[in-house]
């Protein structure tokens, strides 16, 4: 067995066949360095190819393009899902684009084969009830809950990305003016109102909670842990899940949740695209543009929940 290919049960198909996948997938490993479970994929979906060539006696490195489009077809035709008929077609490419660069074969049947188009998948969000219970989730009475209360407000609030709230400087944060000032992807700045109940957790936290929860010492971040160091992305994120519980969410949710639930219940009451987009901080305008899928979805729910003829 080659370091590529790990414990299988192979398609019945000819020896030689098996030989090309094997050399293919050395080479793989060797140059690409690709994960084992990617590699054993491969293996799958050539051997699979091979197999079926050979019953209509066809040679795994003789397929026409005719021969990849008509087992591609039979693929479909057996409801294979989308990622693996993406996956499928990235193996015969790079299989037969070997095949040439190894000197094997002159030309590659592959070649014109396009990849499935996948629809991009609509983030999964809150209700503004939902968002109301997790933001009433934390225990207040405390300082890790009026921290915890503050990181949930902002969040809300800004739309920020986790990773943008966890590493946000204090000196970052302008409560006369309301902003916070964020560093995006790209290294790219910009500036982020809070609002009026973000602002009140804020203060609260800052005047209170923080000293509290740092007793004594010193620290640059804006949300710190009982250690005195930075919060995580990830305690934060467990932090919401416990929250999410406590709020009666029972579903599992992303690390952008409330990202997600800031735009579409922004374009919900009426915001305009180009707005979210700068507040998002996306460099593309058709990245913001799912969220109007999202808003779209919501209305179609709703419409068929309560009208008389939905």
């Amino acid at each position: 067995m080659t370091r590529a290919g790990a414990s299988h049960q192979r398609a019945v198909l000819p020896e030689a066949a098996g030989a090309l996948i094997d050399r293919f997938l050395d080479a793989l490993w060797m140059e690409r360095g690709l994960a084992a479970v990617t590699l054993s994929a491969y293996r799958s979906d050539l051997e699979r190819l091979g197999a079926w060539l050979a019953a209509r006696g066809r040679a795994l490195d003789g397929a026409s393009p005719d021969d990849l489009q008509g087992y591609l077809a039979s693929r479909f035709t057996a409801g294979i899902h989308a990622h693996s008929a993406a996956r499928l077609v990235s193996a015969l490419r790079r299989f037969y684009q070997h095949l040439v660069l190894a000197g094997h074969s002159t030309v590659d049947p592959s070649a014109r084969i396009e990849a499935p188009k996948m629809g991009r998948s609509l983030p999964k969000t809150l209700s503004e009830a939902d968002v109301e219970a997790l933001l009433a989730a934390p225990d207040t009475d405390t300082a890790p809950g009026v921290r915890d209360r503050a990181m949930l407000e902002v969040l809300y609030a800004s739309g920020l990305r986790v990773s943008e709230l966890v590493e946000l400087p204090i000196t970052r944060v302008n409560l006369r003016q309301g902003v916070v000032r964020v560093t995006g992807k790209g290294s790219k700045e910009r500036l982020v109102p809070l609002g009026e109940e973000a602002i009140a957790w804020l203060e609260s936290y800052l005047r209170n909670a923080r000293p509290q929860i740092l007793g004594g010492r010193s620290s640059d971040a804006l949300f710190v842990t009982a250690r005195g160091g930075r919060m995580t992305r990830q305690a934060f994120w467990h932090l919401i899940r416990r929250h999410a519980r406590r709020a009666g969410i029972l579903r599992p949710l992303s690390p952008h949740t409330l990202r997600h639930a800031f735009a579409t219940h922004l374009l919900d009451h009426g915001a305009d695209l180009r707005v979210l987009q700068m507040l998002l901080g996306h460099s593309d305008l058709s990245t913001t543009q799912i969220y109007t899928h999202v808003a779209r979805e919501r209305l179609k729910e709703l419409h068929a929940r309560h009208h008389p003829r939905g």
